[in-house]
């Protein structure tokens, strides 16, 4: 870990952290979308794939409005969150269960998205790096809407779907 010796430091440790993370992000997301049985699902993680790329080119643009090399550091957390997705698609399962446990795997991801977007781009603020909370911000905004497009998912199709799988089992 890099000397900490203010909040802009903290910032862009935690900008690196995140930006790792969504790296990581982009190689689990078309695992998941292999995986997924449900065409909405399926949608879904490809339209977040291509968000993710436009996640990753913010953070980029956020490096460089901080005069900061971009690079990232190992994002212990989003590891061992994709290592659980990744240990959940390797179970023999039905097709609908699973696609229930990867709605659970992407809300895991979304909601440390939504905290780690949350907290620097308040502290973006408080700095007043407004061009850097902006870019957050949005960024923040479609972590949040994938959230409750995921819920939606759940709630309405694929969680129901998959409480009969269990019953036929």
């Amino acid at each position: 870990m890099a000397e900490i010796r203010n909040l802009r430091d903290m910032l862009i440790e935690e900008l690196r952290d995140i930006y790792h993370a969504e790296k990581q992000i982009t190689k689990a997301l078309p695992k998941m979308l292999k995986a997924a049985t449900s065409e909405q699902l399926k949608a879904g993680f490809e339209k977040h794939l291509e968000e993710t790329h436009g996640q990753i080119e913010r953070l980029e643009q956020c490096f460089e409005l901080l005069d900061e090399r971009v690079r990232g550091k190992t994002c212990e957390a989003m590891r061992g969150i994709i290592e659980e997705a990744n240990d959940t698609m390797k179970e023999d399962m039905e097709p609908d269960v699973l696609d229930a446990a990867l709605v659970a795997s992407a809300q895991k991801v979304e909601h440390y998205e939504i905290a780690s977007y949350g907290t620097v781009m308040t502290w973006a603020k408080h700095l007043g790096f407004d061009r850097v909370a902006r870019l957050l911000s949005a960024t923040l905004d479609e972590e949040k809407a994938t959230d409750v497009k995921l819920t939606q998912l759940a709630t309405k199709d694929i969680n129901a779907r998959a409480a009969k799988a269990g019953m036929a089992a």
